[in-house]
């Protein structure tokens, strides 16, 4: 096959001619269990033919409509997510291309929101120390994930920071039973030196992703924050590009905890790898105060895609149907049940972690002490590398301070001998890269 100038950087090629189900096949006939869905994207599995006919039909019938305007397959997609999906409290819907879009968004709706209140020395966007919330330079700016940064920080505008809950590594102790109150703490803190009155919104993953590995707060973390943030008139933002639509086993990753976002953003499994699409989801409150102060949101020039909305409206209708976010619980369970069993008196593996079907493991060179490896093993990459050999595809993890996490986010629909399967040949690599 001819070389191909892809990607831009150079690096391993690796030749997909089709996929279906829960395997990529490459153009020599190869399998890969495709255990992280992609970059933890696809959910209802590759290679439905029932998607793949809306799309034709969408792009068969017309093909590129201005976003603001109406067509089936906008309205098809906004039905299924307001029946089926947005709870009563977030039915403001605005599409973008992707999650980096769709978070861009969100904080330019968070900082109109308040200037149209009359509070427009409201314009920070507080986040957390292990996060990502995408490539523009502004969703860049805010994430807390450096390796990412390399070459912008001189142009990056300065972001205000707080710690991410990281129970394995809380300063208290691992594991302590005030983890929870001691991150909110430092929240409300951070705020108060910060200055309440310039910060719009507080921007975070309900569960940190692929950047922390699958870190689930303490139960009593995010009712504090809420609490936080109505105290100091802040805007919550919940990026669930990665944990939304069914991953964590519930609707919504932040539905773990009785809580409810300002604005709630989507991405990745909205479309479950079958069309590029983002969402932004606010209040009322949020679309009302916009609207009287006559500002609009503007569009993304392939936001909501007709095509895009085609494939999700499709996949979140099959993910209904076949009771997918039920199974993402179960089958997550039996998955984290396997993990922890095979990785329990695992020297170098400190923890395995995660919810539904989002899961990762942390290596370490001594469990005892949790001290890392050198950068200079590049660790991840080693196991990433070994488990492809094998004929599994896991995703890589960290941003560059926190490193050394493999994830796991397979579609919904996988059973449990590739369950079997991604927990042999894990442990398999890990020893190898080891």
């Amino acid at each position: 096959m001819q070389t191909v100038n892809w990607p831009f950087s150079p690096g391993r090629q690796i030749h997909i001619a089709r996929a279906e189900g829960a395997y990529l096949i490459t153009d020599d006939g190869r399998r890969i269990l495709d255990a992280a869905g992609g970059a933890i994207v696809v959910n209802v599995g590759h290679g439905r033919q029932r998607v793949a006919d809306k799309v034709m039909e969408a792009t068969r019938d017309y093909s590129y409509v201005v976003p603001p305007w109406i067509t089936p397959s906008r309205a098809a997609m906004s039905a299924v997510l307001c029946e089926h999906w947005l709870p009563a409290n977030l039915q403001r819907i605005h599409c973008t291309s992707g999650g980096s879009e769709a978070n861009e968004s969100a904080i330019k709706m968070a900082l109109q929101f308040h200037s149209a209140r009359g509070d427009a020395g409201r314009t920070r966007i507080l986040s957390r120390s292990l996060s990502y919330h995408g490539t523009t330079m502004k969703t860049t700016a805010v994430s807390g994930h450096q390796a990412r940064k390399k070459g912008l920080t001189g142009a990056l505008e300065g972001a205000p920071s707080v710690a991410t809950p990281y129970p394995l590594r809380c300063p208290l102790g691992s594991h302590h039973p005030d983890t929870g109150e001691y991150y909110a703490r430092l929240l409300e803190e951070t705020i108060l030196a910060e200055g309440a009155e310039t910060i719009a919104a507080f921007l975070a993953e309900p569960i940190t992703g692929s950047s922390g590995g699958a870190i689930v707060p303490p139960d009593d973390y995010w009712p504090r924050v809420r609490e936080i943030c109505d105290r100091y008139g802040i805007l919550l933002i919940l990026d669930e590009v990665m944990t939304g639509f069914g991953r964590t086993g519930t609707p919504f990753g932040y539905q773990h905890w009785p809580i409810e976002p300002d604005i709630l953003v989507g991405g990745k499994g909205l479309a479950g790898g079958y069309a590029p699409l983002g969402g932004v989801f606010a209040t009322e409150n949020v679309g009302a105060t916009l609207d009287s102060a006559g500002m609009s949101v503007m569009f993304h020039t392939f936001g909501g895609h007709p095509a895009a909305c085609a494939a999700a409206a499709e996949v979140l209708m099959i993910m209904v149907e076949e009771n997918l976010v039920e199974r993402s619980a179960d089958q997550g369970a039996k998955l984290h049940a396997r993990l922890n069993e095979t990785f329990r008196d695992h020297p170098h593996v400190a923890e395995v972690r995660g919810r539904g079907l989002l899961a990762a493991i942390e290596i370490v060179e001594d469990r005892s002490d949790l001290t890392c490896f050198s950068p200079d093993a590049d660790l991840t990459n080693r196991v990433v590398a070994a488990a492809l050999r094998k004929g599994v595809f896991f995703y890589g993890g960290g941003t560059g301070d926190v490193r050394d996490i493999v994830c796991m986010g397979p579609p919904f629909t996988i059973g449990e001998t590739e369950i079997d399967l991604m927990c042999e040949v894990l442990l398999e690599s890990v020893n190898e890269a080891i």
